[in-house]
């Protein structure tokens, strides 16, 4: 493909896009990434230690990268051979097109107290030639005056709005400009950074799809990280090692490939924390979203991780610690699921609710940006979200040695059976009518769960239709046939009149019919109900 003419932004022989990154030991690695068009189809980094003038040269591995507006060259250079903790000075390109001088710092030998920002969903669409990432730039730059001992930046995903057009990569590095040069730049994997459309335009975006792989996403940042994900799944996966922390960071496809992957690099570690990145919230905070695109088949790995970083809903959440849908209080005993927000306001994609997995929240609503401290020290972690105005969302102290998460949040133990749909307490509506137990089998009014989400409820002497996301069924007292979209559905346990006269259907057959999954929390006394439809179940108002 030719291009008759650069884009706004397009490639030039000067080194652009220059980025950090860690792809090996941070002690004594550091990978520089940068930019040029065709016409510089190679290069090399030149470094220093501070004080020194001996120069380290170190000849970049380069490949071309077609875009759908550009043919360039991407450039990585792994400098090895560094000193650790070191200041470095650097500048990339090759005889004739050089980048001015940068600085870098190793991770020191030894390393258990040191600090990195955590932020998410910064992307931004407008305008449509020059995304404008302004916004981003000012904040990171104002937090990295507050937080100058931070080691490196990372992501939860969405880093840019449509990860097919490189149109919205290059917005992006135009707002990290001054940043990423200096700061290591760990990115996650969202679902816009692989979002394409078949015409895209100023005036007109159709045909969404999503590459999988993440085509743009893996050929530009093909060797800035570990190159050592899950065989199809490469650089959208990775870990890496810092301090006494082991990061895993997942993307967004083969779930199923990445569980594998991930199992057994756990093993391959033995450092004390291990913290783990993956866009979707696995316990979110939107009333109509799911956790089926990774979870359960990602529950596994993601369930060794003491803290788990998420985005996409542009809000913030912390979680009690989980486990296998079980509610905890001391951190040994479960998995920290931590929403990052967003860092560029950006307003939330759905509006937001409270959930029974939730000890913290803030819906974040307002036009604001929000980012995360995360300081490890020794066995202790605080974690400390703020907005832009100086307000502090969430602030939390995770220590290991005390096995203890301050301030003190106890998870709920309901001495009567909840009902909740998508993490979401029913409430007054449940109140008389509490979920039931028989011969090990569960039984609710589901008629009731149906009501509250929003769908259609038909009640009559001796029968009640339900009718939800597209599917309608209709239960009958003392029956074990139900009748769901024109058919007779045998079930393996009957209706029942119970408590308020309502009629208490077998939880496992009504999901089963809809295409539900649930799952009863025994420590905390609760059933949970989940739909993987995205959409909101309203009926039709004749």
């Amino acid at each position: 493909m030719a291009f008759k003419e650069k884009p706004v932004r397009g490639s030039q022989k000067s080194p652009d896009h220059i980025m950090l990154s860690i792809s090996d030991d941070a002690k004594t690695t550091m990978t520089v990434t940068w930019r040029t068009s065709t016409d510089v189809p190679s290069g090399y980094t030149l470094c220093k230690e501070d004080g020194s003038d001996e120069i380290i040269r170190t000849d970049a591995v380069s490949e071309i990268f077609e875009s759908d507006i550009d043919i360039s060259y991407i450039h990585w250079a792994k400098i090895t051979g560094l000193k650790p903790g070191t200041k470095y000075y650097y500048s990339c390109g090759d005889d004739e097109n050089r980048s001015e001088e940068f600085y870098f710092e190793t991770e020191p030998e030894n390393l258990t107290k040191f600090k990195f920002i955590a932020i998410s969903d910064h992307q931004k669409c407008k305008n449509f030639n020059k995304p404008d990432y302004s916004e981003l730039q000012s904040w990171l730059n104002e937090v990295l005056k507050m937080h100058p001992d931070t080691r490196f930046i990372l992501t939860g995903g969405d880093n840019c709005d449509c990860g097919q057009h490189e149109v919205q990569w290059n917005g992006m590095f135009s707002g990290l400009t001054g940043i990423i040069e200096h700061v290591p730049y760990m990115m996650t994997l969202g679902n816009h950074d692989n979002r394409g459309f078949e015409v895209y335009t100023e005036e007109e975006c159709t045909g969404r799809y999503y590459s999988e792989p993440a085509e743009f996403f893996g050929k530009q940042f093909k060797y800035s990280y570990p190159y050592n994900g899950p065989k199809d799944w490469k650089t959208e996966n990775y870990s890496f090692n810092y301090g006494n922390c082991h990061f895993v960071v997942y993307g967004v496809n083969g779930p199923e490939d990445v569980n594998e992957w991930s199992l057994e690099d756990h093993k391959s570690h033995n450092k004390t924390w291990t913290f783990g990145a993956y866009h979707f919230p696995v316990y979110y905070s939107g009333p109509e979203l799911t956790n089926d695109d990774a979870y359960p088949m990602m529950r596994e790995c993601m369930e060794k991780c003491d803290i788990l970083f998420s985005g996409h809903e542009h809000n913030f959440s912390r979680s009690y610690p989980i486990k296998n849908e079980e509610l905890f209080d001391k951190p040994s005993q479960g998995t920290i699921h931590y929403m990052l927000g967003n860092g560029n306001n950006n307003p939330p994609g759905s509006r937001t609710m409270d959930k029974v997995w939730h000890c913290s929240f803030y819906p974040q609503e307002e036009y604001n940006q929000m980012v995360a401290i995360i300081e490890v020290d020794g066995n202790k972690v605080t974690m400390t979200s703020v907005l832009n105005d100086g307000r502090i969302v969430d602030e939390c102290i995770i220590d290991k040695d005390k096995d203890d998460i301050f301030p003190h949040r106890v998870a709920p133990i309901f001495k009567q059976t909840r009902l909740m749909f998508k993490g979401a307490d029913l409430g007054l509506c449940m109140a008389e009518t509490p979920p039931e137990e028989k011969d090990g089998v569960w039984y609710a009014p589901m008629a009731t769960m149906v009501a509250f989400v929003g769908g259609g409820v038909l009640k009559e002497k001796g029968k009640v239709t339900c009718e939800l996301y597209g599917t309608k069924a209709t239960f009958f007292e003392d029956s074990d046939i139900a009748f769901a979209d024109g058919k007779d559905y045998k079930m393996n346990n009957k209706v029942y009149r119970g408590a308020k006269g309502q009629l208490y259907i077998p939880v496992d057959d009504f999901a089963k019919i809809w295409g539900m999954k649930w799952a009863y929390a025994k420590r905390n006394n609760f059933i949970t109900v989940e739909h993987p439809s995205e959409d909101k179940p309203f009926t039709v108002q004749p």
